[in-house]
Order: C-alpha cells, then structure tokens, then sequence
C-alpha cells in the first residue's frame, strides 16, 4: 500500500523550505566594512558598514562579534538639543528590500575592549547576527574610509563609559 502526501501538505513544505534557502542563500549582504585606526591604550573603536536586504523580509540585526575586541555592541548616535549623544540599542531594523548604513553620527558598531590598537590596512573578520538571517560573516578594513567620512564627523577617539546616553 502506497502512502502519499497530499498536495497541500507538499505545498506548504516547498514554500516553507524555500523560505529557508532564501535566507541560507544571503538574503541580508554586508558589504563596505570599516573602521577608524586607532591608538595604543585606545579600548574603544567604531565599525561601520551597509547592510542590504534582498529578501521580502524584515530582518533585525541583533548583535556582532570580532576577535579584535572583548565585544561589540550595536550604538546609535543622535542631537539632543545641541549636544550629541549616544545610546546602545537593542537591535537594528533592516527592512526588506531595503539598505541601512552604519556610520559616523547614526547607527554604529562600537569595538569593545580592544586587544590591540587598530592599525590602517588591516582587516577585522566580523560575524553579524540577525534574528532571521542568522550568521553573515563579513570584515572591516581599517582606515578604508576615514578620510572620506570628514573631519564633521564624531571621532571615537576617546573612551566610552558604561552608561547610556552618555555626551560626546
């Protein structure tokens, strides 16, 4: 006696695995990775970088590890009234279809704890975590882009305390 599946059942599995292989295949792509050189004693450092989602999902990135740095977390910097503040967040929204930049004023990657000065040309393997993506491995290249972000833009040349919203 033949078993069979029912085509509805056949269905539902086919859309549910293909969802699946769209995220597997690269739904969320991180590209132009960097950051700034910094100095000896500096345990602080910024990551910037695009992400882009392909995918018809939003996604969330929720966290990211480097061995460069004892951690990193997901910061976002704002004007308050005249003064710049920065805040850590939960997660950044990545909508479908849509690309986020991480940069200099805005949403940012901060470096943690650095294990060693960042120095220009190097390259930091990065690991980002999405809430539906997963995993995406990308790097940061040192100093790729410091010149072209400016002197506007907020230096992390300085250290970071614990506390949120602390003023820059």
């Amino acid at each position: 006696m033949k078993r069979s599946i029912p085509r509805r059942g056949l269905l539902a599995a086919a859309l549910l695995l293909s969802g699946a292989a769209a995220w597997a295949d690269g739904a969320i792509q991180a590209r132009d990775g960097w950051a700034r050189p910094t100095v000896a004693g500096q345990p602080v450092g910024a990551g910037y970088l695009k992400l882009h989602n392909t995918g018809a999902t939003p996604d969330r990135l929720l966290g990211a590890s480097t061995g460069a740095a004892e951690r990193v977390e997901l910061h976002n910097m704002f004007m308050s009234g005249d003064v710049m503040r920065m805040r850590q967040v939960e997660a950044i929204d990545v909508p479908a279809g849509a690309t986020v930049e991480l940069g200099p004023g805005g949403l940012h990657l901060m470096l943690m704890g650095l294990k060693a000065p960042l120095t220009a040309g190097q390259r930091l393997p990065l690991v980002l975590r999405f809430e539906k993506a997963g995993e995406v491995k990308t790097e940061l290249q040192v100093g790729q882009r410091a010149a072209a972000a400016g002197a506007s833009a907020p230096s992390h040349q300085h250290g970071h305390g614990h506390e949120r919203g602390h003023k820059h």
